[in-house]
């Protein structure tokens, strides 16, 4: 788990600026994510979250887990988000659902979404972000984990379908999260 989240930091500086010292980088991006954060809070709509799958890389896993674990995370999810002027869309968020062993998870979050818009409404979005949380899990014994992914969408006008990936080693994570978004 450490490995990923040094990884995903990592990968989140280097994309700013060379000029400043990683401490002013870190303390950047940080107000960077309060500020969307603020903003979200006041102009906003309200989205609803539904996982529906988690596939596990049958290059990563062998058939033992594959048979075991559940692939169906059914569960829901509330949250308010905002697009910006450029379609990117930012959101916070709560989730519940069943996780690989079909026991309760949640995961909280802020996550962004930079998009490519199409269409002669701009009704067709796909893109890219990340999603930065907590999740609790029964083998943490519920305990809050820090949990930065990497994110893609695709939507259509209101619905949206998402996926975060979760990286890992042999026959642990290496799985696709799949979520549908309805926004209202």
């Amino acid at each position: 788990m450490k490995k990923i989240l040094y990884y995903v930091l990592f990968g989140l500086f280097y994309a700013l600026p060379t000029q400043a010292s990683w401490t002013d980088k870190l303390i950047e991006w940080k107000d960077f994510v309060v500020e969307d954060i603020k903003d979200i809070r006041c102009v906003h709509r309200y989205d609803v979250y539904v996982p529906f799958y988690a596939w596990h890389n049958r290059l990563t896993y062998d058939r033992d887990h594959i048979d075991k674990y559940n692939e169906h995370p059914w569960g829901a999810g509330f949250g308010i988000s905002h697009y910006n002027n450029e379609h990117t869309w930012s959101g916070i968020y709560a989730m519940a659902f069943k996780d690989s062993n079909s026991y309760l998870e949640t995961y909280f979050g802020y996550a962004r979404q930079w998009n490519k818009t199409f269409g002669e409404h701009n009704d067709w979005k796909i893109g890219a972000g990340y999603t930065l949380g907590l999740t609790q899990r029964h083998e943490y014994a519920y305990i809050p984990v820090p949990l930065p992914l990497p994110l893609v969408g695709v939507g259509y006008k209101q619905l949206h379908i998402q996926a975060a990936y979760v990286p890992g080693i042999k026959n642990d994570g290496n799985v696709l999260f799949a979520f549908g978004r309805l926004e209202f």
